[in-house]
């Protein structure tokens, strides 16, 4: 098997019969106009596939790189909040709010309220803990690959505002971009959240790896004259991400994924 593009074809061909009832062997995924398309068959090589490559605001998936910085002390924590749709200066984007959340539910309804109450928490202590410098140097470690150059320079914590949760156009990234970070050793505990927060009732046509859940994590991102939807999924050693075109929300990102993956609920 010399031929890279035979070897591909053989390989995705392979990840979608596990997931259908009949042989039909589908070589590359088909896209829409606009969507983005990246995936890991889990050996460690990205599939790239229409506007993978298209970088744009990460919207809601702005909530799994906090769960990189502060995922275990929260989860340790057992932090919970009564998301009302308002807490001093931070306002929930679904009027009323979302009720009483914990950290799995507050992630399943993309509550930025709950994530900004929580994340101005940890920042009081990281001043305390490490001093301005060192807690600047440490929030931008982690968010460096979806900055760029768009946070002006300094050596104190940047103010807290709904762009740090996905709102506006600080924090940027393309589907094959994420993939790649998500893939990184050090993100191993942000797909473990994944799995144990996010897993549905999502099952394959036909089982060949193994009983493991499907999980996604759906979100929506600002972009000119309205938003798009993101949807980052895995099972197992698989991981995908998707980006869909201006005007599409959440439920229409977990319905696109769901039949490129060839998927059924």
């Amino acid at each position: 098997m010399r031929n890279p593009g035979m070897l591909l074809a053989v390989m995705f061909s392979a990840f979608c019969l596990a997931a259908q009832p009949a042989p039909e062997v589908m070589q590359t995924p088909v896209l829409k106009p606009g969507e983005g398309f990246a995936i890991t068959l889990g050996d460690g090589e990205v599939r790239t596939y229409g506007d993978a490559k298209k970088e744009a605001p990460m919207g809601d998936l702005a909530k799994l790189v906090w769960l990189r910085m502060e995922g275990a002390e929260w989860a340790g924590l057992g932090i919970q909040l009564k998301c009302t749709g308002k807490a001093g200066p931070f306002v929930c984007r679904k009027e009323g709010g979302h009720g009483r959340v914990d950290l799995g539910k507050a992630l399943q309804a993309n509550c930025d309220l709950a994530f900004l109450v929580w994340i101005a928490d940890a920042q009081s202590h990281w001043k305390q803990d490490y001093g301005d410098a060192a807690a600047r140097m440490r929030m931008e470690d982690v968010f460096r690959p979806f900055l760029g150059r768009r946070l002006p320079p300094g050596e104190i914590l940047p103010p807290l505002t709904p762009a740090w949760v996905g709102q506006g156009d600080l924090l940027r990234t393309s589907p094959e971009a994420f993939l790649r970070w998500l893939m990184e050793p050090e993100q191993t505990e942000v797909v473990n959240f994944g799995k144990r927060f996010l897993a549905g009732n999502w099952v394959e046509v036909k089982e060949l790896f193994g009983k493991e859940g499907w999980w996604f994590q759906a979100g929506t991102a600002p972009v000119a004259g309205g938003t798009t939807a993101w949807v980052v999924g895995g099972r197992g050693p698989i991981i995908a991400v998707l980006r869909l075109p201006q005007g599409q929300g959440e439920r229409e990102g977990l319905a696109r994924m769901r039949e490129i993956l060839r998927l059924k609920a």
